[in-house]
């Protein structure tokens, strides 16, 4: 039951050079060893082994390229967000792994496997959407699809991240660190974890 409900990259062999070297992300963590437990966003979390997240914008123009797209990449891209890291990746690649650092010396374990868990607990489940019915708008509670809740959790993060660092003596990644391991444990201190909750209370109140 419990390696029904895991996903775990398969075929490692793969994705080795014929020296037998895995790639390792920024050359230190395994993402073999990430498992993802929430079974509908597993086939959107890309966990394919990769030393340097940087695609190259190859899959922009493509139908859902996205996912195709390390899920390390597409954190950092979502860090240039703010109007001190727009166009400047390699400036958010510094921070997404300085971060990680800092996960790993206070987690104490892969700190991909602990960023996958953050966002596991910040995508939604439900929102709502607004139907009109002659001149009246009503709230109507709906499902939220796994590549939607992915994409929330992300955004909130980042937005958590900075927010967080806004004027504050505090270190980007710093912040973005805090976020992750706080989000990491369901904990409503976290921003994007508090979005979710908002989310679905609202919801919640339109069924």
């Amino acid at each position: 039951m419990e390696e029904n409900m895991e996903h775990k990259v398969e075929n490692m062999d793969d994705y080795e050079d014929n020296f037998g070297i895995k790639e390792l992300l920024f050359s230190k963590y395994d993402l073999s060893e990430v498992m993802v437990h929430d079974t509908g966003l597993a086939r959107y979390i890309n966990l394919r082994p990769i030393v340097v997240p940087h695609s190259g914008a190859k899959n922009a123009n493509v139908m859902f390229g996205k996912y195709r797209m390390s899920i390390i990449e597409r954190l950092i891209n979502n860090m240039m967000r703010s109007k001190h890291y727009t166009g400047k990746k390699s400036k958010a690649y510094a921070v997404v792994r300085e971060a990680f650092e800092i996960i790993e010396k206070r987690g104490k374990k892969n700190p991909v496997q602990i960023f996958v868990d953050a966002l596991e607990q910040a995508a939604p489940m439900e929102e709502i959407t607004r139907l009109r019915y002659g001149g009246i708008s009503v709230p109507k509670a709906v499902d939220v699809s796994p590549s939607r809740r992915l994409d929330i959790a992300l955004r909130n993060i980042c937005i958590g991240a900075n927010k967080a660092s806004f004027k504050k003596k505090k270190s980007i990644a710093r912040c973005l660190a805090d976020e992750i391991m706080t989000a990491a444990r369901g904990d409503l201190g976290s921003f994007a974890v508090s979005k979710r909750d908002e989310k679905e209370r609202v919801a919640g109140s339109a069924r």
